[in-house]
């Protein structure tokens, strides 16, 4: 029993035994009652105290045991880990731990309630205790977290075999009374040796960062901690606060990419491209950039300065659409549709020329959240465009569930259809599906005049590309509106695109730019 539990049991037993003390001494001094009723009475009270103290210890325990256990799964917690690590490392020569975590557990919880979520942590429990079967101690952390601890020789070895056969068993379907839910699972490994011993929370700290580069890899792996690991949180530690200082002290800028009419060969819409040059720094490549904005939140702030700033810069570019890219951080926020229409009344645009591109990503990570968003939005007037289509997840049935305004073809698949015969079917099938469907179709990425007209006969309606300009100032746009563009470059043959670090497009955490 720990000191404090005992306290709680013997100083109340303490002080009545000390007052029922003082008032026999009262009565044998008085002498008005016998010595036999006084020995019967300190008799009863010595038997009456000592069961209370026995109901008190029993109790004490009990309420222990409860303190150590997860009460929905019956497995020790977080606090019966901590004990339990420190008692076994004193011995082990070896400490190993896994820390679990259900990949779609949460999207469990927001379809089919808690009481079916309590049951899928049950019944993972179950999978987990049947999988180590004694071979390491199970425990729950919480949420959708659980431990696996080893100590002993060959600790590591032991724990990474149960961590690959978790994650083989928890890819596969879990069946929930009639319902069949896949979760799949994560996990972060780290142990100690008896040469370096580590404490348990720095144990627990190490395996949950293992745990969040497996869920970066792809999810559905298990990953061992890694000094590098350590040196690279920091580092988008120190990106994160440089992102809100270049928020609040207006560091970033825009730039316009225009897009040309294919039959006109007018410009008729511009896409806005953030760019991001600290002081002193050179620019931040989107690889870095766009990703620690989505990890942290800043996306949408972010992502909010973008769209007031270019709706304010379009204002005066009368019959030109404006895109904007919105991640899909900002469509699963449920207030980014009143945001998007404080914005539009603020600024005074007008909706039916603003266009919002988003990528396959934000349809498929959440789409009945992104139809309920995109049917807000374009009750506004705005129009919604699929952005880099035909690079990922997004099927000719998803453009039959969200029917949008305008499909553009992904810069790789207009690269690849001047040699591939199967690039080439695809882009023209895309376009035949969207002219079926009433969307326009604008081909990204176009470098050559050879693309050019490829596109073009291929019923393209917009081109966008390096073909005909580079994304430029706000100031540089007015110039090139309300006249025919001519095919020849803009640019020198010798002028190469320099990747994708100039611009950077606010989109999803690949960070594409023009």
């Amino acid at each position: 029993m720990r000191p404090d539990m005992r306290a709680v049991v013997f100083i109340p037993v303490a002080i009545l035994s000390g007052m029922f003390a003082m008032v026999v001494a009262a009565l044998i001094v008085d002498g008005r009652f016998g010595l036999a009723p006084l020995v019967g009475g300190s008799v009863a009270f010595a038997c009456a105290a000592a069961l209370l103290v026995l109901h008190g210890i029993r109790q004490s325990i009990s309420v222990e045991k409860l303190a150590l256990m997860d009460s929905l799964t019956g497995l020790p917690n977080r606090r019966a880990l901590h004990a339990d690590y420190l008692h076994l490392s004193r011995d082990a020569g070896e400490m190993a731990i896994a820390l679990v975590d259900l990949d779609g557990f949460v999207l469990v919880n927001e379809q089919y309630g808690h009481q079916i979520g309590d049951e899928t942590i049950r019944e993972c429990a179950s999978i987990l205790m049947g999988i180590c079967k004694g071979e390491a101690s199970v425990y729950r952390l919480g949420g959708d977290e659980f431990a696996l601890v080893k100590e002993g020789p060959l600790a590591g070895n032991i724990v990474e075999g149960l961590s690959r056969k978790a994650i083989e068993r928890l890819s596969a379907a879990i069946h929930i009374g009639e319902r069949r839910l896949n979760l799949g699972a994560s996990i972060g490994l780290t142990r100690s040796t008896s040469g370096a011993a580590v404490a348990s929370s720095e144990m627990l700290r190490r395996a949950d960062v293992a745990m969040y580069e497996s869920k970066r890899a792809g999810k559905g792996r298990c990953t061992w901690f890694i000094p590098d690991f350590d040196r690279s949180r920091e580092q988008t530690r120190e990106l994160d606060d440089d992102l809100r200082s270049a928020l609040a002290n207006q560091e970033f800028d825009l730039h316009y990419q225009p897009l040309v009419h294919c039959d006109s060969r007018r410009v008729v819409a511009v896409e806005s491209l953030i760019r991001w040059n600290p002081p002193g720094r050179g620019a931040i490549g989107p690889d870095v950039f766009i990703p620690a904005a989505e990890k942290s939140g800043l996306i949408n702030p972010i992502g909010l300065w973008v769209l007031r700033r270019a709706c304010r810069d379009a204002l005066a570019w009368e019959g030109i659409k404006l895109s904007v890219n919105i991640s899909a951080a900002q469509l699963r926020n449920p207030e980014f549709p009143i945001q998007l229409g404080q914005i539009l009344e603020e600024t005074g645009f007008d909706p039916e020329r603003l266009e919002l591109e988003i990528t396959e990503t934000c349809l498929v990570i959440d789409p009945k959240v992104a139809e309920r968003s995109l049917g807000v939005i374009r009750g506004f007037g705005v129009k919604v465009v699929l952005d880099d289509f035909g690079t990922g997840y997004a099927s000719f049935g998803f453009l039959r569930r969200f029917r949008f305004e305008k499909l553009k073809l992904d810069r790789s698949l207009i690269a690849n259809a001047g040699h591939d015969d199967g690039s080439r079917a695809m882009m023209l099938s895309s376009i035949t599906v969207a002219r079926a469907m009433n969307m326009g179709v604008t081909a990204e990425g176009v470098e050559t005049r050879e693309q050019a007209e490829m596109v073009r006969a291929a019923g393209c309606d917009t081109i966008q590309g390096w073909h005909y300009f580079k994304a430029m100032p706000a100031s540089d746009i007015p110039q090139y509106l309300g006249r025919r563009i001519e095919a020849p470059r803009l640019f020198p043959q010798a002028v190469q695109p320099e990747g994708k670090i100039a611009a950077l497009k606010l989109a999803e955490s690949d960070g594409r730019a023009a």
